[in-house]
């Protein structure tokens, strides 16, 4: 047996310390921005501090010497009074204008955070898709981005102020009275106790709630694009019955989570009337007995009540933070996600004809091999799991302009070898070349640009079926789209559309039939004009008199091309020039229609209706 190749690692989901980095890191082009919008925090919060010290000379030189007086001279109070107004009113104006700012700063960094999501989306390997639910992926760009909005636009704010306002009042508190903010510190020690063991587990429970919105997400999605196949087969109480229980798992979850978030604030207001009630029974006494003076206590109590509600913001941004950063942590995994690897070097030059690969030698030059179609498989060896082998010593050739079926059961690996050929995945042994050279030296995207495929299950995009044609060759003009749709008999039907070619096809051409929807597919192949054509069932959702209108088409379509046909009808196959019998991952017969009869092995069996293809 081949050696098995160490798998990459996976991305790994980031601490909470790099993730509020990273977060920031997309912020960077905003920091004039959003140190304005710091600032502006700072003027809130320092508003509301100084607004508070108002109170001390308010009642010590104006309300208690008033006590007694018949008509006392108000002008300066009324000074002071509106003095007062305009710092609430310059902090109010503050406050406006960091919100303001912050909306500008999330919906910039949530525009770029989706971009990169997307780009690194279109540069995973196809293994990636095949492993995780399309659900599961959509919860990236939607609950986890919205949490993510919400820290950005609004906790991220009133997390900074809160900070900012427990600093400045703690420091006014020290001025006025270092003895009773000793005290306050006590029972605030008692509120982070809270905070660290009531947070904690709500922030295990929020990220618990996310990992099962992704995979109920997931599952409501394969619902809906298998509703036919569910009432078909009386799906439709078990369908229940799983999403019952997704749906118990998210609700669990989220009970939890919210559980503990709600305990968490009413525990902090509980505790902060605790600490106000003490804070005023000792400030009291001290003014009894002379230690302080009333507009001190006065303006000391309403400190507290400032140092205890920025505390108890705090815990409750500190939930919507990790609800985020639970969120961002996802997405970031994603974003950390390796890559589909392209270490090929040559590439493919089309300005020559035939196009020319351009193979970079070991002293510099660069040899030109001219694009034939030339393929051959030597003793290749492949799995998806390492337990698993999917492919087994297969060894084949493929001639320009040779047509090469693929016949076996479902699982003999008959699509594997296609994957193969495009570099969807990587070989685990042996060695694939293309005109001569080792397919894993030629560049993806050039790879695949000479390469065309007709799948079993079609994929329409949103827009016109010409765009949808033009998909195989974004250059093509109207006249070459057409021309394809003739080719692969399409234009026909194109026609009796209600706005012909300039129809639009939605929700993945449901308004077409599965015929139709297969041979714009068909059309698109042609479109792209490829020295390399894959059928992996093409016909298998026509019926046999539209299959024998386009057997023409499909003959002109594959004339000078190297194509690989996979057939479960045997009949599609009779005219190949070789035909390979694969069977447990091996090719176990090989050669022509005629050939394979006269040997009276398993193609033929098969093709006598002895074995059917499953």
């Amino acid at each position: 047996m081949p050696p098995k190749r160490k798998k990459a690692p996976m991305g790994k989901p980031q601490h909470i310390k790099q993730t509020i980095a990273r977060i920031f890191s997309y912020m960077k082009e905003f920091r004039f921005h959003l140190a304005l919008a710091v600032l502006c925090v700072m003027v809130s919060a320092a508003a509301s501090i100084a607004g508070t010290y108002f109170l001390k000379p308010l009642i010590n030189n104006f309300i208690l010497p008033f006590i007694g007086q018949q008509n006392p001279d108000l002008s300066e109070f009324i000074f002071m009074l509106l003095l007062m107004a305009l710092i609430y009113l310059f902090g109010t104006a503050a406050t406006f204008l960091s919100a303001r700012i912050m909306l500008v700063i999330s919906t910039s960094t949530l525009y770029q955070i989706r971009t990169d999501l997307f780009n690194k989306m279109q540069a995973l390997p196809i293994g990636f898709f095949d492993s995780h639910t399309h659900g599961e992926l959509m919860s990236r760009f939607t609950s986890d981005t919205d949490t993510l909005r919400d820290l950005l636009s609004q906790s991220l704010t009133q997390f900074i102020s809160s900070f900012i306002t427990v600093v400045g009042v703690f420091a006014m508190m020290i001025v006025l009275s270092p003895l009773l903010t000793l005290l306050v510190l006590l029972m605030v020690a008692v509120m982070i106790f809270a905070v660290r063991t009531i947070g904690g587990k709500s922030g295990m429970y929020f990220r618990k709630q996310q990992q099962a919105i992704g995979a109920m997400n997931g599952y409501i999605e394969e619902m809906m694009e298998g509703q036919k196949v569910v009432k078909v087969f009386c799906y439709e109480e078990r369908a229940k019955h799983r999403f019952d229980q997704l749906n118990a798992n998210l609700c669990q979850a989220s009970t939890n989570a919210h559980t503990f978030a709600n305990i968490l604030m009413p525990t902090m207001n509980n505790l902060s009337y605790v600490n106000y009630a003490i804070t005023a029974i000792f400030g009291s006494i001290m003014a009894i007995y002379g230690r302080l003076d009333l507009g001190t206590v006065a303006a000391f109590l309403q400190y507290t009540r400032s140092f205890s509600q920025p505390i108890t913001q705090i815990s409750q941004q500190f939930n919507a933070l990790l609800n985020a950063l639970a969120g961002a942590e996802r997405i970031f995994q994603l974003m950390d996600e390796l890559p589909e690897a392209d270490p090929g070097r040559v590439t493919l030059n089309r300005q020559q004809t035939p196009p020319l690969w351009q193979v970079p030698q070991a002293n510099g030059a660069v040899k030109q091999v001219p694009l034939a179609g030339n393929i051959c498989f030597s003793h290749v060896y492949f799995h998806y799991k390492p337990d698993k082998p999917v492919l087994r010593d297969v060894s084949l050739s493929a001639a320009p302009g040779q047509k090469i079926a693929l016949v076996g059961s479902t699982g003999a690996g008959k699509t594997s070898i296609t994957n193969l050929i495009n570099r969807f995945f990587d070989l685990a042994d042996g060695t694939i070349t293309y005109d001569g050279i080792d397919i894993n030296q030629i560049s993806k995207a050039d790879l695949r640009s000479t390469l065309s495929m007709v799948l079993q299950d079609t994929h329409l995009f949103t827009g016109t079926v010409l765009e949808n044609i033009r998909y195989g060759r974004l250059d093509a003009t109207d006249e070459e789209v057409m021309a394809a749709a003739r080719l692969a008999n399409a234009h026909s039907f194109i026609q009796h559309l209600p706005e012909g070619y300039n129809t639009v096809l939605t929700a993945d051409g449901a308004n077409l039939s599965q015929g139709q929807r297969q041979l714009l597919a068909i059309a698109r192949a042609a479109v792209a004009n490829p020295t390399i054509l894959i059928l992996d069932e093409a016909t298998s959702s026509i019926d046999t008199r539209t299959e024998a209108l386009i057997e023409r088409g499909m003959d002109q379509l594959m004339q000078g091309r190297t194509v690989f046909i996979i057939a479960h009808r045997l009949s599609t196959v009779r005219n190949a020039d070789k035909i390979l019998v694969l069977e447990h991952g091996q090719i176990i017969e090989q050669g022509n229609h005629e050939t394979l009869l006269a040997q009276r092995g398993k193609y033929y069996q098969l093709y006598n209706g002895m074995f059917e293809l499953s």
